[in-house]
């Protein structure tokens, strides 16, 4: 259990400190990832996935329209829709953070990277579907509320 909280610190630092670097608060960042990870979206999936009202979902892809790193385009089959996706500056935004990363995989032997890739897939989408879970059920904080 310590090992996995002390990989989501990591990563969570990891994503202040990429932001830092490209410039970008930490929910622009996120979204990028979100982008470079799922592909193009609706913006009503990114805001419910990203935990966005609609609001500050429209406020955040305008932020990263105006930055030239995602930009939104009409869905291909439904004209009356808009999809969002990263521009080919978002993508090499995305692709520069990455080299950290990959510096942290090139660490490990070639033979046990395929479990320890399928290990990490198998984390994610489980505290994934938990937390969707937690959610779904009106859960927002600590299993045992601060008092108010």
């Amino acid at each position: 259990m310590r090992n996995l909280r002390s990989l989501i610190l990591a990563g969570e630092h990891y994503r202040q400190a990429v932001s830092v670097a490209i410039g970008l608060g930490t929910t622009e960042s996120q979204a990028l990832s979100y982008l470079a990870v799922h592909g193009e979206s609706g913006q009503s999936v990114l805001a419910r996935d990203l935990g966005l009202t609609s609001s500050a979902s429209t406020a955040l892809v305008d932020r990263l329209e105006r930055q030239g790193v995602c930009e939104r385009v009409r869905h291909p089959r439904d004209r009356r829709r808009l999809i969002v996706r990263l521009t080919p500056r978002g993508q090499a935004v995305v692709d520069e953070s990455h080299h950290w990363l990959a510096a942290t995989l090139q660490q490990i032997d070639p033979s046990e990277l395929e479990q320890v890739s399928h290990w990490i897939a198998f984390l994610a989408d489980d505290l994934r579907t938990r937390t969707s879970a937690r959610e779904a059920e009106g859960w927002r904080g600590a299993t045992h509320a601060l008092p108010a």
